[in-house]
């Protein structure tokens, strides 16, 4: 079998392992949730990013319930590893993105890791957060709202 067709091919796995086993997967998954929970950004590899950003977005959705429901509870404890995380997922993150409907997080890829392995890095974050933002967009001079803009401000000089 060639290479490119045995990748389109699952064969059942469905998710990435990441770990010794489904158990120690789910774990580093919490624990990267809970750290984003609470830092609201963090930097890990990009395979990892792309995994928790799934499971970031599903515990925004629950918590958006209320802390009434018990499934959002429910959902909230499993996924935070530190319980003191649960109110500020309630009252500080969910009302946050109330008229949001999805896209809570961004994900903005960095420089390589400079060690032995060289992963590849990602930073995932909540939108929103108080930080300063990750990417700053080039502003493209010869675009032609920039040039009447540019015009405009040389004939109120004048």
């Amino acid at each position: 079998m060639r290479l490119t067709l045995q990748l389109l091919i699952s064969h059942g796995r469905v998710a990435r392992k990441m770990g010794l086993g489904p158990e120690s997967r789910i774990n580093m998954l919490r624990n990267i949730l809970t750290g984003l929970v609470r830092h609201e950004r963090i930097e890990t590899t990009v395979a990892r990013a792309d995994e928790v950003r799934f499971y970031a977005e599903k515990l925004i959705d629950y918590a958006k319930k209320g802390d009434a429901d018990e499934k959002a509870m429910k959902m909230a404890s499993f996924w935070l590893t530190e319980k003191d995380l649960v109110p500020k997922l309630f009252k500080v993150l969910a009302p946050r993105f109330e008229t949001q409907a999805s896209g809570y997080t961004r994900m903005a890829r960095i420089p390589n890791r400079q060690n032995l392995d060289r992963a590849k890095m990602a930073v995932l974050e909540y939108k929103g957060n108080p930080f300063p933002p990750l990417l700053r967009r080039k502003q493209n001079e010869l675009s032609l709202i920039n040039q009447l803009l540019k015009g405009y401000r040389q004939e109120q000089a004048e």
